[in-house]
């Protein structure tokens, strides 16, 4: 149990009511540990968002039971006070496009989080400083996101995402609007976080190519959820 990151236990998900009820996802079950780095793959419609969406807790499932680290956030009901607290403590989100507050230096976009959840000025710039020493942009942090290239914009979205020590991260097409070899080095980027700091990473993506650098495959078929292993990775493509 201490390995967990998150434990998905019969999730259900539907929309409307009587006739007009639609199923997204029925029954997902499986266990994330921490470090891992997963993929979720499935064609456009088939529930993907709204799966990432119950993992990060913004939407409410219709049924089943969460459980993030030995914590159970969700059974039938929510079970902290605060959905948007456990958000900001435990979950950091990585978008397709970046949404760094362009008026705010890359400093302040960084740290927004962590004051945000009141922590301590002298705590949070030296954790903030290493991440960005970790992700090679340390001589940008008084930079305004407009003079910077996409792909380091995307690398300030990592690090903004790691800079409330989240125990998992959903990256949601994170590499879509970068070109190969960019896409390429955000994954491995990420891959070696898992690996490094020991966050669970859940990465949304479309692109083939990307799937040898995951640890496991999450696929969405008939509103079933499957799960695959590294080794199983070519049988799992879509």
């Amino acid at each position: 149990m201490k390995n967990n990151a998150m434990k998905i236990e019969n999730l259900c998900k539907s929309f409307g009511k009587g006739d007009s009820k639609v199923d997204v996802i029925d029954g997902a079950n499986f266990t994330l540990n921490k470090g891992e780095f997963v993929a979720l793959v499935a064609p456009s419609g088939s529930g993907k968002t709204t799966l990432l969406m119950m993992l990060g807790c913004v939407l409410e499932p219709t049924s089943g039971k969460i459980t993030i680290g030995e914590e159970v956030v969700y059974d039938n009901k929510w079970l902290v006070k605060d959905d948007r607290e456990l958000r900001r403590k435990k979950i950091g989100f990585i978008f397709q496009h970046h949404y760094l507050i362009p008026f705010l230096n890359i400093e302040e976009n960084v740290t927004l989080l962590p004051y945000q959840n009141k922590e301590d000025p002298k705590v949070v710039k030296p954790r903030v400083k290493e991440i960005m020493d970790y992700l090679d942009m340390h001589d940008k942090m008084k930079s305004m996101p407009s003079e910077l290239s996409g792909g380091q914009n995307q690398r300030i979205a990592i690090a903004r995402a790691l800079a409330n020590q989240p125990d998992i991260i959903l990256a949601d097409e994170p590499t879509a609007a970068l070109d190969k070899q960019r896409a390429v080095s955000v994954v491995q980027m990420l891959k070696k976080i898992t690996r490094e700091r020991g966050v669970t990473i859940i990465m949304v993506t479309h692109d083939d190519r990307l799937l040898p650098y995951c640890d496991k495959v999450l696929t969405i078929k008939d509103k079933k959820i499957d799960i695959k292993t590294n080794e199983e990775l070519k049988d799992a493509i879509i």
